[in-house]
């Protein structure tokens, strides 16, 4: 017995990142793994920490060596998701495990629309680096007296360039742990009925059939 609590102790001492872009049930992955009992550094921790920022400046080291990074097993939201921070974290962390949730990108899309009225979400040049809309912005700061932290980019006649965008994030961090790594990646739909036991599996957790959690709904 004790032999078995000392290996569930080291499980939720091993790092698990969820990867999965934003409005792919991050939120849900964290309330997930707190059910079980897992320290989760969820969005507020990532604010408190300024990680996004610190991610924003290249300043990963300052990330790994907080407090909140140390003590947490499982990571949700930002930071985790932009652009190839998984290769980082792989290479440095290489014991951990990796989530990727998809949708379908069509509904996905319509879900970063209903976040905030068809606005960019959370500061605005973290989400330009993240999809890929920097020389755009730099050149409405340059011309308009626009707000530099929250809120500032349309998203509503650029539905094509954000599924290119979620599509080759996700290609590409499959093709990677496939290279990599194949049995350190979870990778399921968002709608599968079955994600939760499937998860539980990945990560050696007994999750009853019942169970359930979905936050942040798309309205």
């Amino acid at each position: 017995m004790r032999m078995v609590k000392m290996f569930n102790f080291m499980k939720k001492k091993q790092k698990i990142f969820c990867i999965s872009m934003q409005r792919n049930g991050t939120t849900s992955v964290g309330q997930f793994f707190q059910f079980f009992g897992y320290k989760v550094a969820d969005n507020s921790v990532s604010q408190k920490n300024q990680w996004g920022y610190l991610h924003y400046l290249g300043d990963f080291e300052k990330i790994f060596n907080s407090g909140d990074f140390k003590n947490n097993s499982i990571f949700e939201d930002g930071p985790w998701f932009f652009p190839e921070f998984y290769k980082q974290l792989y290479f440095r962390f290489n014991n951990s495990k990796f989530i990727l949730f998809k949708r379908d990108p069509e509904k996905w899309f319509a879900s970063m629309l209903s976040h905030s009225n068809g606005k960019s979400l959370g500061r605005t040049y973290v989400h330009a680096k993240i999809y890929r809309r920097e020389r755009e912005l730099f050149d409405i700061w340059n011309n308009e007296n626009m707000d530099k932290d929250m809120n500032g980019l349309d998203l509503k006649n650029l539905k094509e360039h954000y599924i290119d965008v979620y599509n080759r994030h996700n290609f590409e961090a499959e093709q990677f742990f496939k290279k990599h790594a194949p049995n350190s990646l979870f990778i399921c739909d968002l709608e599968d009925s079955s994600k939760w036991i499937n998860l539980g599996r990945f990560c050696g957790i007994s999750v009853p059939e019942s169970f359930d959690v979905h936050v942040n709904k798309s309205k």
